[in-house]
This record gives C-alpha cells, structure tokens and sequence, in this order.
C-alpha cells in the first residue's frame, strides 16, 4: 500500500538525533523531500548530512533556533527558496525538565515551554503562507501530557497544550484543506544515550501492555501515516504511542 508521500516536501525541526534523525531519515526513504534543522553545530548534523546525501541530494540540514522568531523566518525561507512551498511540517523540537512546584524557577519554566510549545507555534505561523491544500501539521507531544507526573509541572502543561492548539488550528485550517495532528509519544528508547536510564529501562516496559519501551521507528511510523495521504481525513486528533501505558 502506498502511503502517499514521495514527492512531498517536509520541514521537519529538531532533526538531526534521536527520534528526530528517525523521522527525517523515514520520510526521505519514504522520497520526501526534507528540510531539517538543529540547534547547535556538531558531529551529529554532519552525520546526518551524509546518510541524507546518500539518499538524494535534494535535502537540507541546517541551523536555526526555533525559539527565536527571526531564525524561524530564515528557516521558512530556507524551505520556499528549497522547494517553492510545503507539503508537511512536523514540529519535533522539544526538551524535558523536572522540578518540584515549589522550587520551578521562571527561567526553568520558560525554557521548557518556549521549546515545546511557542516555538511549535512560531515555526506554523512561519510556514502557514508556504502550506499546500491538504498539507498536514504534526505536532510531537507526549502521553504524559494525558495523565501528569510529579515534579514535572512545566512540560506536561506544556506537552497537552499542544493537544489544544492542535483542536483549535484543525478548525481553523481546515477550510483549507490542511489537517492538524498531535502525536504523543511514551517512554522511548531513543538512543544515542538519549533514552531513559539502563535501571529504570525493565520497570518502564513492565508498565505497558505491550511489555517493551518503544522504539523511533514506533513513532516515526505515525509521522509517516499522517504526513502521508492515508490521514486525509483525520484532523484534530492526538494518537497515543506509548504501548498501551
């Protein structure tokens, strides 16, 4: 079954490790055309580079900042200058954070939500004039959003207020054809060191029914099914991806 997506050009942010470089490297397999990008320079970007390169030329890694709105229109432009418009956007950008209510600091707060929620928000105002009818937003969340955890105030609040910027822009977009979705992740394996520690590894996969931690390639695969043309009529919705937790 074809997913419909070779040809479609995507930006995806935060792409250069982990679930991100999962993505990227599943939708250009797939014969999209991505644009990614990343915060800071490293080997990782340059890795990416060359897996990219070895699947066509027609991809682009590069730097930017998705917390500041000036870098974000130079991302943008990078992607009109690329391929003259969108087909897909998937805001994978995000950090985690934990703190005790008592001792969240501003700052902490601020950092958390600037990368998981207003920079998801500047790169779709950034990108809306570059959308395609029918072009879709995914959002990358967490299911944690859904049923809290202690001490981490500052990024569940920040994970399920995408589910409701993901409602209100379905409607909003929908007169044109563009689709909004919020995918939300469990416990990942991510590696890279990027994953949750070796000792807590087993207690973690014993919470879901499926009895394993979840794998990139688990929730690049729902990146797949809602970039691609098999979603068209699916807007509004959060899908969990977390092994039944």
């Amino acid at each position: 079954m074809e997913l419909g997506i070779s040809g479609k050009r995507v930006l995806v942010t935060g792409g250069t490790r982990g679930l991100g470089k999962a993505i990227v490297l599943s939708l250009a397999r797939e014969g999209a055309r991505v644009v990614t990008c990343h915060h800071s320079a490293g080997t990782a970007a340059d890795d990416l580079s060359r897996e990219l390169k070895e699947l066509g030329d027609q991809h682009h890694v590069v730097r930017a900042d998705v917390t500041a709105e000036d870098e974000v229109e130079r991302l943008a432009g990078v992607c009109r200058d690329a391929f003259g418009g969108l087909d897909a956007v998937v805001n994978n950008v995000g950090v985690v954070g934990e703190a005790p209510a008592e001792g969240l600091t501003a700052q902490e707060w601020h950092r958390v939500l600037d990368a998981n929620l207003t920079s998801h928000f500047l790169v779709t105002q950034a990108t809306l004039p570059l959308l395609s009818e029918g072009a879709s937003l995914v959002y990358v969340g967490a299911s944690a959003a859904l049923r809290g955890r202690a001490e981490t105030g500052h990024y569940t609040a920040s994970k399920a207020a995408l589910i409701g910027l993901t409602r209100s822009l379905a409607k909003e977009l929908g007169p044109r054809g563009i689709r909004v979705n919020t995918i939300a992740p469990g416990v990942i394996d991510k590696g890279e060191g990027l994953g949750p520690p070796p000792q807590m590894r087993e207690r973690l996969a014993k919470m879901t029914a499926l009895g394993r931690l979840g794998t990139t390639d688990d929730v690049a695969g729902a990146v797949l099914f809602f970039t691609g043309d098999l979603s068209r009529y699916i807007t509004g919705t959060t899908l969990n991806v977390d092994g039944g937790i």
